[in-house]
């Protein structure tokens, strides 16, 4: 199959009257996408919202229990969100590329099943095969997503069925036979979840990476494929997400001293897509932030932790479908206010050459120095002949009049 892409084999400049270079210079997609670079200031104002409620709801928590974010359940805490960090970052990367990665869920809950029951053998030998499946299945989904150029939302809850089918298989929760506590390690886990997040969004606010990442998101008709390079792209980043989910299922078993109930893992799905979109991801995909998987991921965890204090039971889907709905108002911030503004400086506004872009063209307008305008020199009558009048040739001839 070929990976036609909608308008790159014509050049930018008949329908807008820029050089090709520069379009390429200020577009995020030069032949399809808006002029002008994406603006990072809204992404800003909303990590610092995020900030707020993050450092409110942590006063909150420590007005309620100091104990909670003290020594071992500070660790416990911090496990806790690089657990559910990379569960945002799986789906959030799948988010930047529009094509939504929604068995995550399902991934994380099936590799904490494994690893519940594999872990006596050993961290290598329960945490390798998980992960390499892991790999097996994203690329399987990635190749469904690419060749055939479907959604990734619906060919990843089909995927996602399929893991659901392998954890129903298990009647009863499963306790892990594992001795890893990663708390000993928890400062270093969530340092390079930090790092992961932050870099990561640094890099996604480069113009050319941003432009890469994001060539999957479709301009005009969604069904028309995007190019060869937006499907690699594409494929490599559901791999990894779903590489990502798994880890994060085996961290969270590890973490978690009672057993591994086998759910479907879609509240999973959804608190972490929640999540992503909350960190100012757009749902669109492209755009995102630099600081906001990092805070929204704090801002989550911590506030599951100061839940129970105050006596509120509330589940994944509670938490997630909230994170939703909060984050979809993020989504269309971020897409009104981070487009480039019309009339700035970084804005190329196309130049006239008298055609408009659907074929019609539009009168030139003439100089005033010859005002009014001189009418056209008409042509010289022509003389008559009398003799060729064609009434000579109609009209009846009088002898043949006389001889009838």
């Amino acid at each position: 199959m070929g990976y036609e892409e909608a308008g790159r084999d014509r050049s930018a400049e008949p329908s807008s009257g820029v050089p090709a270079a520069v379009l390429d210079n200020v577009f995020d997609d030069p032949t399809h996408g808006e002029p002008g670079r994406d603006r990072i200031g809204v992404h800003l104002w909303w990590e610092l919202l995020l900030l707020a409620g993050l450092a409110v709801v942590s006063w909150l928590l420590w007005q309620e229990d100091p104990s909670a974010v003290r020594d071992g359940n500070l660790r416990t805490l911090l496990i806790d969100a690089v657990g559910l960090g990379l569960l945002v970052l799986a789906a959030g990367l799948s988010l930047r590329t529009s094509a939504p990665n929604l068995a995550v869920g399902p991934v994380a809950v099936a590799a904490a099943l494994h690893y519940a029951e594999q872990g006596d053998r050993g961290l290598p030998e329960s945490i390798g095969p998980a992960v390499a499946v892991a790999a097996v299945g994203g690329l399987a989904l990635a190749l469904a997503v690419v060749v055939l150029h479907v959604p990734g939302w619906a060919a990843s809850l089909a995927g996602a069925a399929a893991v659901v089918v392998y954890i129903e298989r298990r009647s009863a929760p499963v306790l892990v036979q594992g001795d890893y506590d990663p708390t000993g390690s928890a400062g270093y886990l969530f340092a390079g979840f930090a790092a992961v997040a932050v870099l990561g969004g640094l890099f996604g606010a480069v113009r050319a990476i941003r432009r890469l990442v994001g060539r999957y998101r479709p301009i005009v008709d969604p069904a028309r494929r995007r190019g060869a390079v937006a499907a690699v792209v594409t494929a490599v980043a559901l791999v990894i997400s779903t590489v990502l989910a798994a880890l994060a299922g085996v961290l969270l078993a590890a973490n978690d001293p009672g057993p591994v109930a086998p759910t479907s893992g879609l509240d999973w799905t959804v608190l972490a897509i929640g999540v992503a979109l909350l960190a100012g991801t757009s749902a669109y995909g492209r755009r995102g932030g630099v600081f906001g998987t990092l805070l929204a991921v704090g801002l989550v965890t911590v506030f599951q932790v100061y839940a129970p204090e105050r006596g509120w039971t509330l589940s994944n889907w509670a938490v997630g479908g909230v994170a939703l709905g909060v984050g979809l108002l993020a989504t269309r911030l971020v897409e009104t206010l981070g487009r480039p503004r019309t009339g700035s400086p970084e804005r190329i506004e196309p130049v006239s050459d008298g055609t408009i872009s659907s074929g019609w063209t539009t009168p030139q307008p003439q100089s005033v120095d010859n005002w009014p305008p001189s009418l056209p020199t008409q042509a010289a009558p022509q003389p008559v002949d009398p003799w060729r009048d064609p009434r000579w040739e109609d009209a009846p001839r009088r002898w043949d009049t006389d001889e009838r």
